[in-house]
């Protein structure tokens, strides 16, 4: 997964390389849009270019929380499924639930629904147990599923900012072609603004692109544990009733 970093930490480095370059281009060498540096091409992007450093910085930040929750371990720890299940299986359900209390996780809630739905109806059918377990898995998976909408919601916004610096580039270049500058001038006011609208446009995509990978992927692995959670549940379910079949 190293090879898809590369673009948001690419716009970070650029953010870092703008405010620590603090003296411009030597006069009479080459000119720099020739061979622009990272900080160059960032302080042309104007401030814009600062909201996509934070949006890059924030996906960043996200897909690194992902990649710690979206996975087996944290969703149902193999340690916490089998030391709650046996638990039921030999019918103490108070220290099941105070198990499932002590380690929080998806797994652990749909445990402790399951475990309060059968004390709370010793008589019930089996579909009224189902039904609370459903419940809260249905929750839970709405949980798992949702924490990749962040990396779907910056690749939707970054776009658009890049595309807001777009239209007030052009408009910079338009308002300098149609102002009372020298003419000497006027290409200069031009190629800013242009720059402006080229470069706002590149680093939205770069922050954006990867975001969408990462949240595809990311929304299958969720799908995953969503899968393995309901499993977990229908094992609970199996183990209630049949502890309570043994029971009677």
């Amino acid at each position: 997964m190293k090879r898809l970093l590369p673009a948001p930490i690419l716009l970070a480095s650029a953010g870092l390389a703008a405010a620590q370059e603090a003296a411009p281009a030597a006069a009479g060498g080459v000119p720099a849009l020739a061979s622009p540096t990272l900080g160059e091409l960032f302080r042309a992007g104007g401030p814009l270019m600062w909201l996509l450093l934070a949006f890059s910085v924030f996906a960043l930040a996200v897909i690194a929380w992902l990649f710690a929750t979206l996975r087996a371990g944290a969703t149902a720890p193999r340690s916490l499924v089998r030391d709650a299940m046996d638990k039921i299986r030999q019918g103490d359900l108070g220290e099941a639930r105070k198990i499932c209390e002590d380690r929080p996780c998806p797994f652990s809630h749909v445990a402790l629904a399951a475990i309060d739905a059968a004390r709370a109806l010793p008589t019930a059918e089996s579909a009224a147990l189902s039904a609370a377990v459903e419940g809260e898995g249905a929750r839970q998976a709405g949980v798992l599923q949702g924490r990749a909408q962040w990396l779907l919601d910056v690749a939707t916004i970054a776009p658009m900012v890049g595309l807001l610096g777009t239209v007030l580039g052009f408009f910079a270049a338009f308002q300098g072609i149609g102002s009372d500058l020298v003419a000497s001038a006027k290409p200069v006011v031009l190629a800013q603004g242009v720059a402006l609208a080229i470069i706002t446009t590149i680093a939205g995509l770069l922050v954006a692109i990867p975001c969408m990978v990462f949240y595809a992927w990311f929304r299958r692995r969720a799908e995953r544990q969503v899968a393995l959670l309901e499993g977990l549940a229908a094992d609970l379910v199996s183990v209630l009733l049949s502890r309570r079949g043994a029971a009677r």
